[in-house]
């Protein structure tokens, strides 16, 4: 088979529905749940560019439990955000129950459990990337919360350091407490975001289960995602970082030309948000998330100096125009010395 037909057929694999318990992803694409970004304002933009699922932001179990309402504001869903999964952590099985079975995420199907974060807060207290130390525990947690009638999908690296990789024996342990699929990220978590995922753990990990494996970790192009499944044999993959940078990766790794407006999608992210969060919150969101997709930009560095001096949506706006003003500048200007 040439290359070009194999990619190809891994896009039209990527492509297809997937089903987890009781419920589905419209394709193999998946937007990974991202602290600070994945707010449903960024979520509906990754959707119109073809993930096949999107997860809220990490959320604390305690935090519901408490009624916080910062964490509460999390799981904020937009309209035509019926599938997205909220993504909950915690280290105590009948805590994450009941945050389960709270009014909260009653708006829900699927509820994805946090066994990967790496960061020393989550870690101390025997959350995230905690339980891989504590299969156990893991396990009752995982249990738990499929007692309370969710979909249940969990995520987790494949060990804490590489004299520790569990990836295999932990799958199992997932599936056996009742989880309907996984994701799991090719690093551990000494490595937090650093070099190359171990494809064969992840394959370790597809051969261990019959429920659907996800992959993430690394992809930042359609031929990423195609080694990923090339190497691991998963039934999908997660996109994580490369999102903030490119929402458009979906339609680029699914093979689905879609133009991206930058400047539209920011106008839009800060009216979508401006509402429900308010002024000075979508100002310092919105300056990070254009920081972001500035990058590479000509005179990407001096536009960053003058968008984080933004304090008002009005200035931010102002700024948009002339960033992307001047971009289309440049461009017309290097289309015609090319014509010369």
């Amino acid at each position: 088979m040439s290359g070009q037909n194999a990619m190809d057929k891994g896009c039209e694999r990527l492509a297809q529905r997937l089903k987890f318990g009781d419920t589905y992803a419209e394709n193999r694409v998946l937007c990974a749940p991202l602290a600070g970004y994945t707010d449903f304002a960024f979520r509906k933009l990754c959707y119109r560019f073809g993930a096949g699922l999107c997860f809220t932001e990490m959320v604390s179990a305690k935090g519901l439990l408490y009624n916080s309402e910062a964490t509460r504001k999390l799981l904020y869903k937009a309209e035509g955000e019926e599938q997205t999964a909220a993504q909950l952590f915690g280290g105590d099985p009948s805590v994450m129950r009941s945050a389960c079975e709270s009014e909260y995420l009653a708006g829900y199907q699927t509820v994805d459990i946090n066994m990967g974060c790496p960061v020393p807060k989550v870690f101390k207290n025997g959350e995230g990337s905690a339980l891989l130390a504590d299969m156990p525990r893991a396990e009752k947690i995982i249990s738990a919360c499929k007692a309370s009638g969710k979909t249940i999908t969990v995520k987790f690296r494949i060990g804490l350091d590489q004299n520790r990789v569990v990836a295999a024996e932990f799958a199992k342990m997932c599936e056996g407490a009742g989880a309907d699929m996984i994701t799991v990220h090719g690093r551990t978590r000494d490595r937090y975001y650093a070099g190359e995922p171990d494809y064969a753990a992840i394959a370790s990990a597809k051969n261990a289960v019959g429920i659907p494996v996800i992959a993430n970790g690394g992809i930042f192009s359609r031929a990423d995602a195609l080694k990923m499944l090339d190497e691991t044999g998963a039934d999908g993959v997660m996109v994580a970082r490369a999102a903030m940078y490119d929402p458009h990766i979906f339609a680029e790794i699914l093979g689905r030309p879609a133009a991206w407006d930058r400047r539209a999608a920011i106008e839009e992210q800060i009216a979508d948000m401006l509402p429900f969060y308010g002024e000075n919150y979508t100002v310092v969101q919105m300056r990070k998330m254009t920081a972001f997709y500035t990058r590479g930009m000509h005179g990407g560095a001096r536009w960053r100096e003058k968008l984080f001096a933004c304090d008002k949506v009005s200035s931010l706006l102002s700024l948009v125009a002339e960033i992307f003003g001047d971009e289309e500048s440049v461009s017309a200007e290097n289309s015609a010395h090319t014509s010369d």
